[in-house]
This record gives structure tokens, C-alpha cells and sequence, in this order.
């Protein structure tokens, strides 16, 4: 499923897909102990143990203080009643999101299972009481502790303890994707202090990690047998979140109805959200087939990623006469970063000099105009449109100190912000961009030979496979194969349903492939699962290119351990000049902002969210 689907189905928070490695599970305890580990070099010594507070945020205080009453992004006097009814490209065959077996769809994470804390939409990342109502640290953050709600029960009214948290800690740890295991793998100690009460004591230098603990979704131990847990079923675990399921046609629907007497419907991080007395969500074969469902009014809200779509889609009466409202709505975080990617694990993408010349021959200013109506803008940063790129800013003096040690990391132009990715004349026959391809091919060990590109050792032609997974990705990658034919490339392209696309992508089975990485305003612990090292050899993480850098996995770790803003600023733009200079993936384009079309029934908040209009703040309005 998109990353786009899933910023409209809830909170775009740090859960990525991945797939299992087999683990054990321990054995059922009250605390878990790893093996010993070592502080990283100079991690401070713990500290005195911090006051108890409604809040944590990653840099700086929280923007909230205690006793808030709601988010700003929220309409706290939005009426409650009425059914939302969203429409999703693919299918499901589980709805367990928390294994990698089986295609899940995100929303049970949200609106069916809590998490310890919640995240606010408000800020770069900043966590507030949900079951936790305290959570407390000290300066080092060697360890961070939470106490439960005393009021939070699970749907079939039992009470949420903390030997619910251990257990769903041990369970994703052991059984659960990737990213849970590495992330909860730096926990050094897990104990229960108190019926309510628990602490995780962490053996390595990551300031984050508090934060990661708040939002590790809470399972119910009497409900949930670990010898089954990564077996795929259409019945979602027991959470103690605001829905629960009532109603599933496997590929097809599912339909959460509100949970009785929720426990936490007055929380300040609900108050606002959470409306609708039910919720649908239909899924489609094609994106052609769920437009004119929109259309005719089969489902409520609809976020467009076409600009052809966009632009000439919605010259329909509904639209005309009010009945559907369409909006460009602007976000204030990082944009999208849209790519075909390289998978750098085929000897045929090993050379950075062929990587190049791909992207050379890739002529946006071309399809821009004639594909997409000259709407969307160039990729270049991982983290366009925001002060974390690095495009045109010469690296500072603090990038420069964490970069010294690689210095054959980072391209020249890329440090000195001069970078950008290959323009042309967007004539689609630009004879430069070919000559700087061609010359790369041959660096590379490539000629062009009777119109075909051709290994000069062995004579073999060079035809890689770009697979991918919807009309809209085929249609682009149709455009980059007449692109590829003047250099003599031959690009064979292979269109797969959603389930083999989603298989292809975990097991790495691909020469290329598209994918979208959606950022934040504070990157963390997710960098390691889409660029570190350790993730390019695991199936399932977001490493589909295969990067394997020391730089990266530096810069990772030093934006881990800022304390104040500006370091973590200057890491996260080292960072990205390292990922910029490894030259794995076509740059694509991204969308200004939301392009989001809804029927008038449905209302949202003045107020935006970071991320812009969140499901989750809705409401049925009278139209």
C-alpha cells in the first residue's frame, strides 16, 4: 500500500514494513534482560532519574503543556456521528500489521491498537499521555519509564497493565518486523516496577528511544497466543483503541464500528478526532476503477497523486455545482522522495558510473510538461522543502567535522550545495544529456553497438527489468523506456499485481523498482531500517537498494545522539548529502503539497497539521 494511502487512512508514524527473520520468543517473565551491553563511546553515565511528565519531545520541551486541551490541528467541538468511507488501491489478506507475513492494511494500527503515548500532528516529534499517562527520563536518557493509565482497558473491558507492555515488547522484539527488532533490541533491561508501572533500561547511546518505547503498539496478553501471532487471519488483535472490527469481506472491505464505552475518548490527544460512530474502507483493483468510484460517490475522500487527474479529472458536475470540494493543501514537512531505485545487489547496478548515466537519461522537464501538466516539482534531497536538505546549502562547519572521516563519500558539488540532478532542454531529444550518458556507459565498460548498449567484455546487452506494481507506475516507466532506447538500453518492464509487487520488494527480487520514502521533521531510529548497512541484507526493510556506507550509518547515529537542535540539523543534512552522492535511484518528482478532494459531507479542521488534513480529525458535516 502507498505511502500516500497511508497518510490518509491515520498518523504517519515510525511503523515501515518488513519480514520475518524467525526469532524465538523468551519465555513469558516480568523482566526481560538481554545479553549485557556496552555504552557506546562517550554516552554519559546515568543520571538522577527525571520528574514524571505528560510529555516528551525529541529536541526541546513539548509544545503542549500539562493539562492541554486538545492539538491545534483539531476541531474540538467536531460533532460525533456518521460513517467515513475511504477507498485504497490493492488488496489485504491479514489484518495483523504487526507480522510480516501477508499484506496488512495500516489503519487497524491506528484506530484498533494504542500505543503507550501518541504522537502530536502538531510538532517535529513530540509524544503525549495516551495509555501511558506519565512517562519519565533522565538527562542521558539511559532509561525511560512509563506509568499506565489506571482508566485504559482494552475492547472487551480489561484492564491495560504493564505486564501487557512487557509482553507485547517481547513478542515484537522476538516475532514482530524488523524494524521492531532492531529498535527494541537496544533495550539492555525491560521490567515491571508495579502493576501499572514499567522500565526499560537501554545499553546503548539513542536519544530517541524513549520515544520509540511510547508508541510501541500495546497488545492484550490474555488475547494473544504467540505460537500463532505470525500466522495471517482476517481477525485484527485486541487493542484498546477507538474502533473495533465488525465486518470483513477479505480484498474486498473492512468496517470498524466505534468501540463501546471507549476508555479514552476525552484524552487531550483525542479530543477532536476519532468522529465517526463507523468507518469503511474499500479496496480497488486499479486506480482508474477507484477514481470513478469517488466519482459517483462511493467513498467520502479522495488524496490525487495524478497531476493529469488532477488537472483534468475533476471538470465534473459534482464539482461544478459544490457537492465535492477540491484543495491544494500545503504541508510544512519534508516532501515525498519519489525514485525508481537501483538495486545495487545486481552486478548490472554495482557501477556508480552506469547508475549515473541512468539518471542522466532520465528527461523530467519532458515528462513534467507532457505526462503531468507541468504540476509537479524535481526531487533532489531526502528532504525537499525543508531546512533539513541539504540542496543548495554549502555544507557548515559541523557537517564537515562528521563527514571528515569520509571524505570519498560525498561528491564535490554535493558538498559545496551546488548539486542538482540533471536538467535538460525538455525537448525529449537532448543531445547532451545522451553525449554525458554515453560517456558514463563507456567509463563504465558499456558501448553503443548497432543501436544497442553492449558489454564490451562480454557482448551481452544491457536490459535491466524495472518491475512495477499499478497502471500510473507503468505508464511512467513506458516513458523512461523511449527515453533509455536512444542510448541503446533496453528496459523490460514487468507489471505485477499488488500482492507479487509487495512480495518482489521484501525479498529484493528486482532490478528496479519504484518507491516514495516519506520523511519527517525528525528523522531517527526509521533512517537505519531504510539506509543502514545492517538493513541491506534483511528482507522487508527499505533498503531496496542494497546501500551499504559507513558514512550513512555515521550520520545516522550522530543525529541519534544530538541533543540540541542545530547539531541534529547539520547530521541530517550530512546524512543526505552522503545518500545524494551514492547516486542509487532516478530523482522523480513530488506534489507541492495535498491535492485532496472530498464530498461536502465530509468537514476537516481549519487548522492543519503538519502533515496537512489527517483522517483522524474529520467529521460528518451537514451536506
Amino acid at each position: 500500500m502507498s505511502d500516500i494511502t497511508r497518510r490518509a487512512f491515520g498518523r504517519n508514524v515510525l511503523i515501515a514494513g518488513a519480514t520475518a527473520l524467525g526469532y524465538p520468543l523468551p519465555a513469558p517473565a516480568r523482566a526481560q534482560e538481554s545479553a549485557p551491553a556496552t555504552m557506546a563511546p562517550g554516552m554519559a553515565a546515568p543520571g538522577m532519574a527525571g520528574p514524571a511528565r505528560h510529555g516528551i519531545a525529541m529536541h526541546g520541551a513539548p509544545l503542549h503543556p500539562e493539562g492541554f486541551a486538545h492539538y491545534r490541528s483539531v476541531n474540538p467541538e467536531a460533532p460525533r456521528g456518521g460513517r467515513l468511507i475511504q477507498g485504497a488501491v490493492g488488496t489485504f489478506d491479514s489484518l495483523n500489521p504487526f507480522i510480516v507475513r501477508g499484506t496488512a492494511p495500516p489503519f487497524v494500527r491506528w484506530n484498533i491498537v494504542e500505543s503507550l503515548m501518541a504522537r502530536s500532528p502538531d510538532e517535529a516529534f513530540t509524544c503525549y499521555a495516551l495509555l501511558a499517562r506519565t512517562v519519565a527520563t533522565d538527562d542521558a536518557r539511559s532509561y525511560v519509564a512509563f506509568e499506565i493509565d489506571p482508566r485504559a482497558r482494552f475492547a472487551d473491558g480489561t484492564p491495560v497493565t504493564a505486564d501487557d507492555v512487557l509482553f507485547s515488547f517481547e513478542l515484537l522484539r522476538a516475532r514482530g518486523r524488523p524494524n521492531h527488532r532492531t529498535y527494541y533490541g537496544k533495550v539492555a533491561k525491560a521490567e515491571v516496577t508495579g502493576p501499572l508501572a514499567i522500565r526499560f533500561t537501554f545499553g546503548v547511546f539513542d536519544r530517541e528511544l524513549p520515544l520509540i518505547l511510547a508508541l510501541m503498539p500495546v497488545l492484550a496478553r490474555h488475547a494473544t497466543d504467540p505460537e500463532s501471532f505470525e500466522r495471517t487471519s482476517f481477525t485484527p488483535p485486541l487493542g484498546s483503541g477507538p474502533y473495533v472490527a465488525t465486518e470483513v469481506k477479505p480484498g474486498e472491505t473492512v468496517l470498524l464500528a466505534r468501540a463501546p464505552d471507549y476508555w479514552g475518548r476525552d484524552l487531550p490527544v483525542n479530543r477532536g478526532n476519532f468522529n465517526f460512530d463507523s468507518l469503511r474502507y474499500d479496496f480497488y483493483r486499479d486506480v482508474n476503477t477507484q477514481f470513478e468510484a469517488f466519482k459517483r460517490g462511493l467513498y467520502d475522500i479522495r488524496f490525487e497523486t495524478d497531476p493529469g487527474r488532477w488537472k483534468t479529472g475533476y471538470d465534473i458536475p459534482a464539482v461544478r455545482d459544490g457537492r465535492i470540494v477540491t484543495e491544494e493543501i500545503a504541508t510544512g514537512t519534508p516532501k515525498p522522495y519519489s525514485a525508481l531505485i537501483f538495486n545495487m545487489r545486481r552486478p548490472i547496478f554495482a557501477d556508480m558510473r552506469v547508475r549515473q548515466a541512468m539518471v542522466e537519461l532520465f528527461d523530467f522537464e519532458w515528462a513534467n510538461q507532457n505526462l503531468y501538466f507541468g504540476l509537479y516539482r524535481r526531487n533532489g534531497s531526502f528532504y525537499d522543502d525543508s531546512e533539513l536538505s541539504s540542496l543548495g546549502r554549502p555544507a557548515d562547519a559541523r557537517e564537515r567535522t562528521l563527514l571528515a572521516p569520509y571524505a570519498d563519500a560525498v561528491l564535490p558539488e554535493v558538498m559545496a550545495g551546488t548539486w542538482r540532478a540533471p536538467r535538460s532542454d525538455g525537448s525529449g531529444r537532448d543531445r547532451e544529456q545522451l553525449r554525458r550518458a554515453l560517456d558514463l556507459f563507456k567509463a563504465a565498460g558499456w558501448e553503443l553497438k548497432a543501436g544497442t548498449l553492449t558489454d564490451r567484455a562480454t557482448g551481452r546487452p544491457f536490459a535491466p527489468e524495472l518491475v512495477v506494481g499499478s497502471k500510473d507506475q507503468e505508464r511512467l516507466a513506458l516513458a523512461y523506456q523511449n527515453m533509455l532506447r536512444r542510448a541503446g538500453v533496453t528496459l523490460n518492464i514487468r507489471l505485477v499485481d499488488n500482492v507479487q509487487f509487495e512480495t518482489r520488494k521484501q525479498t529484493y527480487e528486482y532490478d528496479m523498482v519504484p518507491y516514495i520514502w516519506d520523511q519527517s521533521l525528525s528523522p531517527g531510529n526509521e533512517q537505519a531500517f531504510y539506509f543502514g548497512s545492517a538493513a541491506a541484507d534483511v528482507p522487508g526493510t527499505r533498503n531496496f537498494m542494497g546501500l551499504k556506507s559507513p558514512a550513512a550509518d555515521a550520520m545516522i547515529e550522530a543525529l541519534l545522539a544530538a541533543r540540541a537542535r542545530e547539531d541534529f540539523v547539520s547530521a541530517v543534512r550530512a546524512l543526505d548529502r552522503v545518500l545524494i552522492s551514492a547516486q542509487f535511484s532516478v530523482p522523480l518528482f513530488y506534489t507541492p503539497g495535498q491535492w485532496v478532494a472530498r464530498w461536502r459531507k465530509v468537514e476537516r479542521p481549519e487548522t492543519l497539521a503538519l502533515q496537512g488534513s489527517l483522517a483522524e480529525s474529520w467529521w460528518q458535516g451537514p451536506g
